[in-house]
């Protein structure tokens, strides 16, 4: 996979975590430590798009 694909299916990704989050909100039986795993995981795979931005930006 190269990283331009590798670097749009995070984004993909990030932005499925970002409506289930945005749903998970709005139910008030949603368990606050479900919320708080999705925001890690959405803010792990933008820690890892940024590793991969500025790991492109070097070359």
């Amino acid at each position: 996979m190269s990283l331009e694909s590798h670097l749009a299916e995070l984004k993909r990704k990030h932005g499925e975590l970002e409506r289930e989050l945005d749903s998970a909100k709005l139910h008030p039986s949603v368990d606050e430590l479900d919320i708080a795993q999705l925001k890690r995981r959405k803010l792990a795979i933008k820690d890892e798009m940024e590793k991969i931005m500025a790991g492109a930006t070097r070359h």
